[in-house]
């Protein structure tokens, strides 16, 4: 999997949302100014091309619809920023959150909990 664009992305969370549709569906679902008809067709062209999409043609018409989850790729970017910001280190995510991110201990203390309960579970 390759890490999306910022038009790339915009136009998988409308995917993703809508699970499937037209080019002018997308356009539809896109914040003002919206990018012209091209632009966002040129997006999904280089999607499918990616394998991120596919389309069901009916006629000349073309249904576009994800083939990676929403999920999938959020392990993945995940994965990506773990990596290459943090080393694999959750103790470098939680202190770059506590120290950058002003995370409360509040915060921190449901983090501690939820990882305790992971922890029981394997």
């Amino acid at each position: 999997m390759r890490e999306l664009t910022k038009a790339e992305e915009q136009v998988m969370l409308i995917l993703w949302e809508i699970k499937e549709g037209l080019t002018k569906d997308v356009i539809e679902k896109m914040e003002a100014p919206k990018p012209a008809y091209n632009t966002v067709s040129t997006v999904i062209r280089v999607l499918e091309g990616k394998g991120f999409i596919d389309h069901r043609a009916i006629g000349n018409t073309h249904i576009y619809f994800p083939l990676i989850t929403e999920a999938q790729y959020k392990h993945f970017a995940f994965d990506k920023v773990m990596n290459n910001y943090f080393e694999n280190s959750y103790e470098s995510l939680v202190s770059f959150l506590v120290k950058e991110k002003n995370m409360d201990i509040e915060a921190l203390d449901e983090l501690i909990q939820m990882a305790e309960k992971l922890k029981n579970k394997k």
